[in-house]
């Protein structure tokens, strides 16, 4: 099954999403990102977290649609994005789209993303989305929906990636290995369509710009 989960993190222009929401199985709500499916006109299918972010009259919405609540202690061990992870997983969870899993805080941005890859790793797709740019966690191989031009950034998610190859890209790789101490495959650049990112061993983001450049 598909999934979305809906943090509360930035969204940038929200009518971007609009023509996504009804692309999924099951929808869950991180919190605050109750409100932004509410302003969307979208159905949960749960609502989790502390429930310090939500507003009153989110709640009362998702509850009319019958959204079922994991109400969370404020203080705890996992973040709220983490409990929603581990509840898409044990439902059965093919792959996962995230919205609102990046922005200003980036302790929140880079916990969302690491914490993902222990999904990515046991063969559930998760891709964060955004108007800005498109964050695939590749453990195998992906073809990129990419524009020839656009620009393409890869960061080892841990210590390493093994046997990375690009195909389609300004700069190639070919069976490399990727030290996450020392980032070294940012800012390549899309020359042929369909290009392809592979992936050995390990995790790789790979970031796909498809606006203008920050």
């Amino acid at each position: 099954m598909r999934f979305l989960l809906m943090a509360n993190g930035e969204y940038g222009e929200l009518e971007w999403y609009r023509p996504f929401k009804d692309d999924f199985d099951r929808i869950i709500c991180i919190d605050g990102g109750t409100d932004r499916a509410m302003a969307l006109g979208i159905t949960p299918w749960r609502v989790v977290g502390d429930m310090d972010s939500i507003s009153e009259e989110a709640r009362a919405y998702a509850t009319s649609l019958g959204a079922a609540f994991t109400v969370v202690p404020r203080e705890k061990d996992n973040t709220d994005f983490q409990l929603a992870l581990e509840l898409a997983q044990k439902a059965g969870a093919g792959s996962i789209v995230v919205w609102g899993g990046t922005g200003t805080r980036l302790d929140h941005s880079l916990s969302n993303l690491f914490s993902a890859t222990s999904l990515v790793l046991q063969g559930i797709e998760v891709c964060f989305c955004s108007p800005r740019e498109y964050v695939y966690l590749v453990s195998r191989h992906l073809v990129l929906p990419g524009k020839v031009g656009d620009t393409v950034s890869l960061i080892t998610v841990g210590d390493e990636a093994g046997g990375v190859t690009l195909r389609g890209f300004q700069y190639p790789l070919d069976n490399a290995v990727l030290d996450g101490r020392w980032q070294c495959a940012v800012s390549n650049v899309i020359v042929e369509p369909n290009p392809e990112v592979t992936v050995g061993s390990g995790v790789v983001a790979v970031i796909h710009y498809h606006g203008e450049l920050p």
